[in-house]
């Protein structure tokens, strides 16, 4: 579990300790391999597109790190069990206290989650957390609230919490062998960068779909920067 707790004010916000998306690209690719290996329904759990890596848990649960130019990216999510930041409409819908998570927040976040934004008024997708990066450190708006994040439990966080949750998957999956905790951390390790071989050793025996999990880790590999250039 990441621990998002209160490390500072910078600038008119909290600056949270949470690793940087250069950290977070290997696990978030590892993790999006497996479930592809496992399947398309199972794949729909987590990948990337060129500017979103998303992230839920098949329960309601999401992220999604919004990557920008020159370094920096927003990752905005909800845990609709443990957010309790109502932002938005959240607040009149659930006749709560708002929330305003973009208080203080430097103007090009915004324009980064518009869709996300938007989707607050169209379809009732609320918003727990946003979290900006300036290609430094991570920061959100000042409030007390839990935004759910940590609850969140998210796969990425850290190689050991990533590596766990991968061995959970892969011990429910149908037919497969025990798993080979090496390869893992060897996935975990090398995520987009991953070799086919070491997918072999992770699915090894299993009915998995080594080809699938080899797209999905691939499609984390870093990109031209410039495609969000909020």
């Amino acid at each position: 579990m990441v621990d998002i707790g209160h490390f500072g004010h910078h600038r008119g916000v909290i600056r949270v300790d949470f690793p940087a998306p250069v950290e977070l690209r290997p696990r978030w690719a590892a993790f999006a391999a497996t479930l592809a290996g496992m399947g398309p329904r199972w794949a729909r759990g987590a990948y990337a597109t060129p500017t979103t890596w998303h992230y839920d848990d098949g329960g309601g649960n999401w992220a999604d790190l919004q990557l920008v130019d020159g370094g920096r990216a927003v990752l905005v999510g909800h845990d609709h069990e443990y957010s309790e930041t109502y932002f938005g409409h959240a607040a009149e819908y659930f006749g709560q206290t708002p929330t305003d998570l973009l208080a203080g927040t430097p103007q090009w976040w915004s324009p980064v989650i518009t869709a996300h934004l938007e989707r607050i008024d169209t379809e009732g997708m609320w918003v727990g957390f946003i979290y900006g990066f300036d290609g430094r450190t991570w920061n959100r708006a000042d409030y007390d609230a839990d935004d759910g994040f940590t609850s969140l439990n998210v796969p990425f966080g850290s190689d050991a919490q990533c590596a766990e949750l991968i061995n959970e998957h892969l011990t429910g999956a149908a037919e497969s062998p025990p798993v080979d905790t090496a390869a893992v951390a060897a996935l975990v390790a090398a995520g987009p960068a991953v070799a086919r071989a070491t997918l072999e050793s992770v699915f090894d025996g299993g009915a998995l779909d080594v080809d699938a999990a080899l797209a999905a880790a691939r499609s984390f590999a870093p990109r031209l920067e410039g495609s969000h250039p909020a």
